[in-house]
């Protein structure tokens, strides 16, 4: 059996943090780093019929408010990203809210994160976001079994050493 101990190894390079010299994964170390307050908003969008995002608008789908329980889905998501991604830090999330946008033929999903710790909240975002578009999707599939699920990305983040930026006021990341 291979020797699983642990042992300090500073990463492969600039910007392969969860990997070691030798290649293999760990946690990356974030007890040194100050706490701040930190923020991040991901996206996902359903794409979808225009007959449903009319039944969404109106809540008449059939297996009801799709939104509403979407939006409880990406929350519980959020708090459950260590859970999921197996080398994110539990953190203590202080705001969640999931929002949608919708259009013609498409539900975007909007996922913001907010904690006062000491690493980023980007992946609880994009776990909340991709979430709950599984949800709309899950809630949607019975009146368009061909809905796809596109777009998944960060969109803003603000907090820590890498700065602010948000892609949707022309900032870069």
């Amino acid at each position: 059996m291979a020797d699983v101990t642990e042992t300090p190894h500073p990463p492969s390079g600039p910007g392969l943090t969860h990997v070691r010299a030798d290649g293999s994964a760990h946690m990356v170390d974030v007890s040194a780093k100050p706490e701040s307050t930190r923020e991040a908003t991901a996206q996902a969008v359903v794409n979808t019929t225009r007959e449903v995002i009319a039944l969404l608008a109106e809540g008449g789908l059939p297996k009801g408010d799709a939104l509403a329980v979407a939006r409880v889905a990406g929350i519980m998501a959020a708090k459950k990203t260590p859970d999921l991604i197996p080398l994110c830090h539990p953190l203590p999330i202080a705001k969640v809210t999931v929002d949608f946008e919708l259009a013609p033929t498409a539900v975007t999903v909007l996922a913001t994160v907010k904690t006062r710790g000491v690493t980023g909240v980007e992946m609880e975002a994009l776990t909340a976001a991709s979430v709950a578009a599984l949800g709309v999707y899950d809630m949607v599939k019975a009146v368009d079994k061909q809905a796809v699920i596109t777009d998944i990305r960060v969109l803003a983040k603000s907090g820590g050493k890498s700065g602010d930026w948000d892609v949707r006021a022309g900032g870069g990341a």
